[in-house]
């Protein structure tokens, strides 16, 4: 611990803080770029070595923080939210609209997020910020599935998600009612998939391979805890 009784990590995170709301006003310019985070830096006075520890990797690294930053608020309203009255797929609507609500000042920098993370070698930074924010919906609703269903909604949160995002960036109704009655659509196809898959399993051959092949997927349970390889492992048995 620091003299203030603060740690190394204490003190990266609060200049990743700075440095990020210094960044916001730029990106607008010149996107989530190594001389966004390069001025974003002098304007916020951090010092250049700390700066180079809180964001690793430049510019991709100060657009995590933004997207992560996002996570953890929407995580503290879901926190503080009563969903009780709401049916189970209108809980998920409203945490994907608080989600947005969060970026709502901020469209045209997640519009620059979205192009940073379409090109190839930022894929998979991309797929695993998306993953976090299902995973923290999910969380945050009170998810308590340990087996294969972990994975499968999150996935599938993560495609709603997504394609959510990709829609919104290009909405300009009032109060985002296109966008609302578009998350309405997307989840409805989802519980029709669940319907669908439903009936599936309780047909004859549905049932024949959960009792043959589908048994290997007993053997997925759900991480301790965020994992840098997420989707997660296939864990061993005795």
């Amino acid at each position: 611990m620091t003299e203030n009784g603060k740690n190394e990590s204490d003190h990266i995170a609060e200049a990743r803080a700075k440095v990020l709301e210094a960044a916001l006003p730029l990106v607008v310019f010149d996107g989530w770029t190594d001389r966004t985070l390069a001025d974003a830096v002098l304007d916020s006075g951090v010092d250049p070595g700390l700066s180079r520890m809180a964001f690793p990797r430049g510019g991709v690294d100060l657009a995590l923080a933004f997207h992560n930053a996002g996570d953890r608020a929407l995580a503290e309203r879901l926190e503080e939210a009563d969903l009780t009255d709401l049916r189970y797929s209108d809980r998920v609507a409203r945490a994907i609209e608080m989600r947005l609500e969060i970026i709502a000042a901020e469209r045209e920098a997640v519009r620059r997020a979205v192009a940073l993370f379409a090109l190839p070698v930022h894929a998979a930074d991309g797929a695993r910020a998306i993953w976090q924010t299902a995973d923290t919906i999910w969380q945050g609703l009170g998810d308590s599935s340990e087996d294969i269903n972990w994975y499968t909604k999150r996935m599938t949160l993560s495609a709603v998600y997504s394609s959510v995002v990709l829609y919104w960036l290009g909405d300009d109704s009032p109060d985002w009612q296109s966008t609302r009655e578009f998350i309405d659509r997307r989840i409805e196809n989802v519980m029709q998939f669940e319907k669908v898959k439903s009936a599936v399993r309780s047909s004859p051959l549905g049932r024949a391979f959960e009792a043959g092949p589908g048994r290997l997927l007993d053997r997925v349970r759900a991480p301790d805890a965020m994992r840098e390889d997420l989707p997660g492992w296939w864990p061993k048995r005795p």
